[in-house]
C-alpha cells in the first residue's frame, strides 16, 4: 500500500540584525501591530515582538514571507502564549 500522507515541510524563520539598525525577518505570516516603539509579528514559528524607538516598517512582501524593520532596535522576543485563537489580541493581554 502506498502511503499517501503529506510530509510536513518543517518552518523555517530567519531573523537577521545589522547594527542594531536593520532587523529582516522571514516566515512572516502578518503583521497584528506597530508602532514607532513596537512591532507585534505573527510567524511560522509563532508571535514575534520586536521593541525598540524610531520603528519602522521599511519592506513588507506577505507573498514571500519577508519584512524589513528599520530603527533603534532593542529587543526581539517570541510570545508563546499569544496565538490569534487565543482571544483578547495583543492588547487585551497587555491590559490585562
Amino acid at each position: 500500500m502506498a502511503d499517501e500522507r503529506k510530509i510536513a515541510r518543517p518552518k523555517t524563520q530567519n531573523l537577521v540584525i545589522e547594527n542594531r539598525e536593520k532587523l529582516s525577518i522571514t516566515g512572516v505570516i502578518d503583521v497584528d501591530s506597530f508602532n514607532d516603539e513596537c512591532v507585534v509579528v505573527d510567524t511560522e514559528l509563532g508571535i514575534l515582538i520586536i521593541r525598540g524607538n524610531d520603528l519602522h516598517i521599511s519592506k513588507l512582501n506577505l507573498e514571500n514571507a519577508e519584512l524589513d524593520i528599520e530603527g533603534d532596535i532593542v529587543s526581539c522576543e517570541y510570545d508563546d502564549k499569544q496565538s490569534k485563537s487565543g482571544g483578547g489580541g495583543f492588547f487585551g493581554k497587555l491590559f490585562k
